[in-house]
């Protein structure tokens, strides 16, 4: 067996919620979609918030994103890991993917995060993290930066809004 096929068979046999989904991909816009040779590997679901600053940009005072602040959740509701600046998402298992937006649609909620399909940047651990190659946030609710309240008196300031999301994790052909 290879180091991967050992850590995919541990994975499976000691944490059943982490270990490969068994779920078809999600349905998605064509432009959320991962490529074709890659297979879902983990689907989890996020509770927390998006965290805002005021700030000022061109003489204008807006809510510009600092960073996300969630626990994951696998399909029993077992808490799986964390998601968090960067964007980063960490699982129990050690590992991590830093990823990176590639593409957007807004939300069928008007007053929730967008959609995004993004692209992996960076990794660390050698879990089950390891191997993804692309993540999709589908099924967003809230989230959305505040539309007021942004102002110089509030310059600096931070505010978080809740908000929950499903998160599809792709990598290619895993060993298992």
């Amino acid at each position: 067996m290879t180091a991967q096929t050992t850590l995919c068979v541990l994975l499976l046999a000691v944490s059943p919620g982490m270990g490969l989904a068994q779920n078809s991909p999600p349905d998605a816009p064509p432009e959320l979609r991962p490529p074709a040779e890659t297979q879902l590997v983990l689907h989890a679901s996020a509770k927390g918030d998006q965290i805002y600053t005021c700030k000022q940009d061109a003489g204008q005072y807006a809510w510009a994103l600092k960073a996300p602040a969630a626990q994951l959740f696998d399909a029993q509701g077992n808490d799986i890991g964390h998601h968090f600046g960067g964007p980063t998402w960490e699982l129990k298992d050690g590992s991590a993917v830093v990823g990176k937006v590639a593409a957007r649609a807004d939300s069928p909620d008007k007053d929730s995060v967008p959609w995004l399909l993004l692209t992996a940047a960076d990794h660390s651990g050698s879990g089950l993290m390891a191997g993804v190659t692309h993540i999709q946030r589908l099924n967003t609710k809230g989230g959305k930066a505040p539309a007021a309240g942004c102002d110089a008196s509030h310059a600096g300031q931070e505010t978080r809004v809740a908000y929950s999301a499903d998160y599809y994790f792709y990598g290619t052909q895993i060993e298992h």
